[in-house]
């Protein structure tokens, strides 16, 4: 049995989407200090690293973070391979992939992942994200997860932000953020389990694929 940590490290100099909360960890007692143990403060945004997108995050009555169940974040997944001549993930795309009709997770692996492999300190704008059509196509073909190995599904210029829109009204729950540089396309069972945050559109989670 292999275990793969494809979840992305949290730390102050890690990349943030512009505009959310910056991450912030403080250390309010020491055992060094004389204290009787460490405690450590943390201050981040829900969206922070790998994390789960709820369909909170853009419909007042969508279900929050708190409410997905956990039949559709653990269960077999697919890992496979684009490499689109654009920046943009197309239907053509994942039509072109072969993709069983049963699969319902699914998660790409692209460029994207060796920015967190090599230490990324800033933000990248220009990362390879999902096409409105590649959305339309995810959810008419039933998946019911999908993850992708940048901070945004939808392009960072996005005004509408129509990929996470078709995503999240079809009930489709989002993973952002997620390292897949070292593993290799193929089926795992995928073990995603975000912070049980209470009325939350979303929250970072440690995300594991057992082979």
């Amino acid at each position: 049995m292999q275990i793969f940590d494809v979840s992305v490290h949290i730390s102050p100099q890690m990349p943030t989407w512009p505009g959310d909360p910056p991450v912030q960890i403080e250390r309010v007692a020491s055992i060094n200090k004389g204290d009787p143990a460490n405690l450590t403060r943390l201050s981040l945004g829900a969206h922070t690293g790998t994390h789960v997108d709820a369909p909170y995050h853009f419909f007042e009555k969508g279900l929050k973070v708190d409410q997905l169940p956990l039949s559709t974040l653990i269960g077999t997944a697919h890992v496979l391979e684009i490499y689109p001549e654009e920046r943009t993930i197309t239907a053509t795309d994942l039509g072109s992939l072969g993709l069983p009709s049963t699969v319902q997770r699914l998660l790409i692996k692209t460029d994207n992942s060796y920015l967190w492999e090599g230490g990324l300190l800033e933000f990248e704008r220009d990362f390879i994200h999902l096409g409105r059509d590649a959305a339309r196509w995810i959810v008419k073909r039933g998946i019911k997860l999908i993850g992708v190995d940048y901070l945004s599904v939808d392009s960072f210029d996005s005004k509408d932000k129509l990929v996470h829109h078709t995503l999240l009204e079809a009930g489709v729950v989002i993973i952002e953020g997620l390292n897949l540089s070292h593993v290799a396309q193929g089926v795992y069972q995928l073990y995603c389990l975000p912070l049980k945050i209470v009325d939350s559109d979303g929250a970072p989670a440690r995300v594991v694929l057992i082979k």
